[in-house]
């Protein structure tokens, strides 16, 4: 498939002056419906493909090959762009080189690769940082792995929370040194943290996991910041109304008392069934 369009749309919201709020996605009916809502991005995260795909915590267990075919159902259902979180490249810097072949070949816009120390090693409960010199080495094999030069790739690092603003702004100059496209910031807290790094800034900024006192996008568009998260609510609200749906049926509620009003139509409208039937009259005469 042809993914460029989207990958230059991604490139042109990090290239302007605005913030804009991307949609948590994790199927392909859910970005069908962040794409009609009119998102202008979607956001695949590690802990949200874990819980889709395998039912399991964020202990970084699903696979490479696992997170691909999902981002491809996502990427071939939608012409949503799509940035992934892919953790950190599922190894060392050759794994990261094999995580972008394959993601870019999956359809994604962007990509983010992180300098946590993934998985958690034997006898540690804190989370910590690679060296610099291998979070460097990183950014450079997924930018040199990268075949379509519209791929965003962006260095993702929560120095801000583990190791403080210092060690943060060290970590993003040397990042943006090796040219990656974007910085993804996690574990901002507050106004005073984003303040300390932003103004440090030439790559544009997209904030991951924010407080509630970073959601002015005026405010973060003015710091740099071009695509803000807002969290994973949706995935969440899904498992709950599946939930609550079953345990109704189960406890002996009717079908029909507990069937959202319009679900039909939407289910209609999300699944495309118009083009289908007029697939089916072309090609089958059906």
């Amino acid at each position: 498939m042809d993914w460029t369009d989207r990958r230059q749309r991604f490139r042109t919201i990090l290239a302007g002056d605005r913030c804009v709020y991307s949609a948590s996605v994790f199927d392909p009916i859910s970005a069908r419906i962040a794409e009609d809502l009119g998102f202008e991005i979607g956001m695949l995260a590690g802990s949200i493909a874990s819980f889709v795909v395998l039912g399991a915590p964020d202990l970084v267990v699903l696979t490479l090959t696992e997170f691909a075919e999902q981002v491809l159902r996502i990427s071939r259902a939608s012409k949503l762009p799509l940035l992934v979180d892919a953790d950190h490249g599922y190894g060392n810097a050759l794994s990261v080189m094999r995580t972008v072949q394959e993601l870019e070949t999956a359809g994604v816009s962007a990509l983010t690769i992180e300098d946590t120390i993934l998985p958690r090693a034997y006898g540690s409960s804190a989370v910590g940082l690679v060296s610099l010199e291998e979070g460097v080495g990183k950014m450079r094999a997924a930018l040199e792995a990268r075949q379509d030069k519209e791929l965003a790739i962006l260095a993702r690092t929560s120095a801000v929370a583990i190791a403080g603003t210092d060690e943060a702004v060290k970590r993003i100059r040397a990042y943006e040194q090796v040219r990656v496209d974007g910085i993804f910031l996690a574990g901002v807290r507050t106004q005073a943290e984003l303040d300390a790094v932003a103004h440090t800034l030439r790559a544009p900024i997209v904030l991951g996991g924010a407080a509630d006192n970073l959601f002015d996008p005026t405010y973060l568009a003015e710091r740099g910041v071009r695509i803000a998260l807002q969290g994973h609510q949706p995935f969440a609200s899904a498992v709950r109304a599946l939930y609550d749906t079953m345990k109704a049926l189960r406890d002996g509620a009717s079908p029909k008392s507990v069937a959202p009003a319009g679900a039909s139509n939407l289910m209609r409208h999300l699944t495309q069934e118009a083009v289908y039937s007029d697939w089916s009259k072309r090609f089958l005469g059906a």
